[in-house]
């Protein structure tokens, strides 16, 4: 753990910080029962939010990334290749690993900071803060649209395509906002063990089956066809950005895990979560990635649940549903939450069960959850809306701005010792490396939406088309 050293940047914000003997000389967080350093106090007549234990925290943090990131990323080693594919899965891993214990541990030196959205303004002032909520709370709209999504060409899949895709997805949104207004973590945690019980299940089911069969399912079934299986790609730049925005994202949430610290019975337990949650989940997506990427090359369907053939996709979605229904309901619930906490901050509704706690919190998910459906049916390509998200929403909040939290804190280190500068230094890299990724992945995911558009593969928003190819 870093040594946390007085900031050289201005103060920016009256956010106070932990007292100095909450943490010790190595900068480790020590626990403390200050209730006017949290944003859940504890005490009668108040509803206790803070009861989630790390063990909890991890598999809620591995729902959230687990689903959409493993449906998304055997789409993108197409792109890639195996080599570049692989690489970009642990680089990216790497990387989404530290930032989030960058933000973790910013969130227990510094007071009442519930969302990375109270981190910036500790570090950029009011305006950071509400371009921050902005992108957070977009970030998980389209994180719900794209699960909505996924929801229903698994319900296309299952059904024949029984009704319309936009009907499908408006079940979808409905059955999310009843789960996602759940008000606790701890309670939808209970939910989170299914759910990823369920996916894992599910994926595991089809990366079995890419094995079994002799040619992949969307391939030509007779003579000669091309497998598209490269070692080593070379992509255009639109397709290798996106590619890589795709499997960055899949593990950059991280920024969804910070409202559950303020949920956690410990919060310097965090990063024991953060650490089981991210092993398990890089292992998974490097394993199950290139294995449905070796035998399927670019037949691999988006979501990949669809690439073992119809019977195999039938029973991968049978089982995958629900967990794609929970991937749903954390997202929305995480964006819920945020607005939740910014309305009704500092007021005794927060922690009450009035009328107006639950107008609002209900207010708050089903407002967003239609604007999730929306979104999604106007960029009906699951691995579109996936890349969208990384570039617009993620890059800046899970790169860029856990970069600036780490400098603000550690400032004086570019004066340190040779290994202090070039932690500093990379620090630096990472900030100018999500703005990159901003740029760019916009640049590409804008394109290849615009490319489906004219190619047709994308008929018009809130199609009826067949989204699972089983009509």
């Amino acid at each position: 753990m870093e040594k946390t050293g007085k900031s050289a940047l201005p103060e920016t914000s009256v956010i106070p910080s932990r007292p100095e003997d909450a943490v010790d000389e190595e900068g480790v967080i020590l626990p403390t029962t200050d209730d006017s350093f949290e944003i859940f106090t504890k005490g009668p007549g108040v509803v206790d939010f803070r009861t989630v234990t790390w063990p909890r925290a991890s598999i809620i943090f591995v729902k959230v990334l687990f689903a959409t990131g493993v449906l998304s990323i055997p789409t993108a080693m197409y792109s890639l290749g195996a080599v570049g594919g692989a690489l970009s899965v642990v680089g990216w891993g790497v990387i989404n690993t530290r930032t989030a214990i960058i933000q973790g541990n910013f969130r227990n030196r510094h007071a009442k900071c519930h969302t990375i959205a109270d981190m910036a303004e500790v570090v950029g002032g009011r305006l950071l803060k509400e371009v921050a909520g902005f992108l957070y709370i977009f970030a998980n709209v389209l994180g719900t649209g794209s699960s909505v999504q996924a929801v229903s060409v698994g319900l296309n899949a299952l059904s024949d395509h029984a009704a319309c895709t936009a009907w499908w997805g408006f079940l979808a949104t409905v059955v999310v906002i009843i789960a996602g207004s759940i008000r606790k973590f701890q309670k939808l945690g209970l939910l989170t063990w299914v759910g990823f019980a369920s996916i894992f299940t599910a994926v595991l089911i089809v990366v079995i089956g890419v094995t079994t069969r002799s040619r992949p399912a969307a391939a030509p079934q007779t003579g000669p066809y091309e497998l598209g299986y490269f070692v080593i790609a070379h992509p255009t730049f639109v397709e290798g950005i996106t590619a890589s925005t795709t499997i960055f994202v899949s593990s950059g949430g991280s920024g969804a895990f910070l409202p559950v610290i303020s949920e956690m019975k410990k919060p310097q337990d965090y990063s024991k979560a953060v650490f089981a949650a991210m092993g398990l989940v890089q292992s998974a997506y490097l394993a199950f990635s290139l294995v449905v990427y070796r035998w399927c090359g670019q037949w691999v369907a988006s979501p990949s649940l669809g690439s073992a053939g119809t019977t195999i996709k039938k029973v991968a979605y049978a089982i995958g549903l629900i967990g794609l229904i929970i991937s749903a309901c954390l997202y929305l619930h995480i964006a819920s939450k945020y607005v939740f906490v910014r309305i009704l901050r500092n007021s005794r509704h927060l922690q009450a069960n009035t009328f107006v706690h639950w107008g609002t919190w209900l207010g708050c998910t089903i407002g967003l959850a239609s604007l999730s459906f929306i979104l999604a049916e106007a960029i009906p390509i699951f691995n579109y809306l996936i890349a969208l998200t990384g570039a617009v929403c993620f890059s800046p909040l899970a790169i860029s701005l856990p970069g600036w939290l780490w400098l603000h804190d550690h400032w004086d280190w570019h004066r340190e010792d040779a290994w202090k500068k070039l932690f500093w230094g990379f620090h630096c890299f990472l900030v100018i490396l999500g703005l990159f990724m901003l740029g760019g992945g916009t640049y590409g995911a804008v394109e290849q939406i615009i490319t489906a558009y004219a190619s047709g593969l994308i008929e018009s928003p809130f199609s009826c088309a067949d989204n699972s190819n089983s009509s």
